[in-house]
């Protein structure tokens, strides 16, 4: 702002050594009338840059084809590399994969996933492969969508990789199946660091631990574990911790007390999806998943 405002003041202490009648509203015009309505700062060179589109299923191709309008008119230096991928498909194509991989970029509808059977879910296996590890969800209160609470800004980061969705299950004996959960150091030290690391960045002041370890005492106990390490690191954040069903129940009492919150996979797509419908449900909710290795997708 500083860099724009210059100008403008030198233009102003020039101009009233020469006339003293004219007013600051003639001289602020020519610079006025000549910003675009849709001005914004664009880093780089202003090259389009490649940006993977998948519309998907359901109302994925109406919140994509939206995006792609406000894009349009906002005349953004990007253009769409789009693909049709639904979810009753048995994979992902090679060739999205390779897009996503080269462009960095990817916006993406929802996939339908089948369920109690048929194919596995392509949302995993987009996971799996480009290990999207972050998934960041900031649920806040909108202008002009009334809701029940207001002063609502919540950031729910998520672990993406692991946890129940695994998706290691097989049947015992007949009538028997057995589902493993999945957590590990790395993976929770990993996820740990994103969300102190987000916090410390946008001026966050606290950073909540959501986890079921009072019950299942060695995973969700290693979960914690790697929170409490990592937060000793971060002494300025305030760090605590909340069991995930009085979490939910807080959630819908008093949501304006939360701040970040970093979960396990399941528990963050239960609390996520309950902070989104408190600030106005999931379409209009700001969502992202982040991979750690820049070469393939940022």
């Amino acid at each position: 702002m500083a860099r724009r405002s210059l100008p403008i003041l030198k233009h102003l202490l020039q101009s009233s050594k020469t006339s003293s009648s004219t007013t600051t509203s003639d001289l602020l015009h020519p610079f006025v009338s000549k910003r675009s309505v849709t001005y914004m700062p664009r880093p780089g060179d202003g090259t389009p840059r490649a940006v993977t589109l998948i519309p998907g299923d359901g109302i994925g191709p109406l919140v994509t084809g939206a995006v792609e309008q406000v894009m349009e008119a906002m005349h953004a230096p990007i253009y769409f590399e789009k693909y049709e991928v639904h979810g009753d498909m048995i994979k992902v194509p090679q060739e999205v994969i390779d897009s996503i991989t080269k462009n960095k970029v990817c916006l993406k509808g929802g996939l339908a996933t089948p369920v109690g059977g048929g194919v596995s879910s392509l949302n995993v296996q987009l996971r799996k492969d480009l290990d999207l590890y972050a998934s960041l969800v900031n649920c806040f209160n909108l202008p002009g969508l009334p809701t029940r609470h207001e002063n609502v800004d919540i950031v729910v980061i998520r672990e993406n990789t692991e946890g129940e969705y695994a998706g290691l299950e097989h049947e015992v004996v007949p009538g028997v199946v057995e589902s493993l959960k999945v957590i590990t150091k790395f993976c929770s030290e990993r996820i740990a660091k994103y969300a102190f690391e987000y916090a410390y960045l946008n001026n966050r002041k606290k950073v909540t631990a959501v986890h079921k370890a009072n019950i299942m005492k060695l995973a969700d106990g290693l979960f914690l574990e790697s929170c409490r390490e990592v937060a000793t690191k971060y002494p300025g954040i305030k760090y605590n911790e909340i069991i995930v069903d009085n979490c939910c129940m807080q959630l819908v009492s008093r949501p304006e007390q939360f701040d970040v919150m970093v979960t396990p996979n399941l528990y963050g797509n239960l609390v996520a999806n309950t902070a989104a419908g408190i600030a106005g449900g999931t379409g209009v909710m700001p969502g992202a998943e982040f991979c750690a290795c820049r070469q393939r997708r940022g």
